[in-house]
């Protein structure tokens, strides 16, 4: 990790070798993988076993090329461990990307068959739910595999994680507040919410719930129709969301939104959200926003949640016992907040060196 390179964003990615962006991001072992019966086809990443095995969701998109695929699967399996590092918890960063097929049937055979591969890691990789991917997904693949997460309740699992990724998300919104203002009272702050699915709707509920006014966005008419319907917030037109006046801007969707395009429009104080990601380009729009005066939660360290809620599966942890390392988020978010002003960097830049820290600090005991 020590030697690990300073890696850019989407924004400036380059085609290279998979060995190249290995050595480039520190990762450990790319699996590519392919099934010509069922359809299935994609990648599983693990970069970092140091604290434990590598954890992190299943998502299943429509990449416009393989490239952009790795690219993904590459930088989310990193943010993993970099997520699990920072939380305190012994895992390590891995992620699994599925090409999207329109040929493929997506039935119990094609989940059964990712589950094979999963188990061909021997355990060095625990996959779980994400984007495109459920609880009950999960539960066809743990036919396969027992390295598998975020199962149905009625699996002996703990289901569906995104209220707790969410609840983490607004632990971090209220932490971010407290530094910017003095005070983490929500009530009366405005917030614009950029993707309303699972953890974006949770989030528009404790928001609205603790008095701020939410304004939110969704490519997915039905998704902004159930936020409105539920929470009573304000719909805005995509296009439109950047442009607001408000004081948070949470991004829950994909990645890559904060970007030299987007970054110059905000008019928040502070971003906060549930993506994956959120820069283009770690430098050059970290410290954009720095510069801008705009507080910036980092990513990977108020999203935790879910995977601290996937932690407690895979080590058998009492709720309560989650629930305090949950709740911590809220003061190890105004730790690197104060990390980056006494080192003068952004607060991205503070959180991941924190991360690295840990992970340096345990490796140098197995030397």
């Amino acid at each position: 990790m020590s030697g690990e390179k300073n890696v850019v964003g989407q924004t400036e990615k380059q085609e290279t070798n998979v060995l190249g962006m290995m050595e480039a991001m520190g990762h450990e072992q790319v699996m590519h993988f392919n099934d010509k019966e069922t359809g299935l086809k994609g990648i599983i990443a693990v970069h970092n076993t140091v604290l434990g095995p590598s954890l992190g969701g299943c998502r299943i998109w429509n990449y416009a090329t393989e490239s952009d695929a790795l690219w993904d699967v590459l930088r989310l399996s990193r943010g993993m461990t970099f997520k699990s590092s920072i939380s305190g918890i012994n895992l390590g960063g891995g992620k699994a990307v599925i090409i999207g097929n329109h040929r493929a049937k997506h039935d119990e055979a094609f989940w059964r068959r990712f589950g094979k591969f999963v188990d061909s890691l021997n355990g060095k990789y625990i996959t779980a739910e994400d984007v495109g991917t459920s609880p009950d997904i999960m539960s066809i693949v743990m036919q396969e595999t027992k390295h598998v997460t975020g199962k149905p309740m009625s699996a002996g699992g703990t289901g569906d994680p995104s209220p707790h990724t969410a609840y983490g998300v607004f632990l971090g919104i209220k932490a971010s507040v407290k530094e910017s203002t003095g005070s983490d009272s929500l009530e009366g702050k405005k917030v614009a919410i950029q993707g309303l699915g699972h953890v974006g709707h949770s989030l528009a509920g404790l928001l609205v719930k603790a008095g701020a006014k939410v304004y939110g966005t969704d490519l997915n008419a039905a998704n902004l129709e159930a936020a409105i319907k539920d929470f009573n917030i304000t719909a805005v037109d995509p296009n439109e969301i950047y442009d607001l006046d408000v004081d948070i801007y949470s991004p829950c969707a994909l990645g890559a939104t904060l970007n030299s395009e987007t970054i110059p429009k905000l008019k928040c104080s502070v971003i906060a959200g549930a993506a994956n990601n959120q820069l283009a380009d770690e430098n050059l729009h970290g410290n954009m926003l720095k510069d801008k005066g705009i507080l910036y939660a980092p990513d990977f360290l108020i999203n935790a949640a879910g995977v601290i809620n996937c932690y407690r599966e895979v080590h058998s942890l009492s709720e309560q016992a989650t629930q305090l390392i949950i709740e911590n988020i809220y003061q190890r978010t105004l730790d690197i907040f104060k990390k980056a002003k006494l080192e003068k960097i952004p607060t991205q830049e503070a959180a991941i060196k924190l991360a690295v820290e840990r992970i340096e600090k345990e490796k140098s005991k197995t030397k």
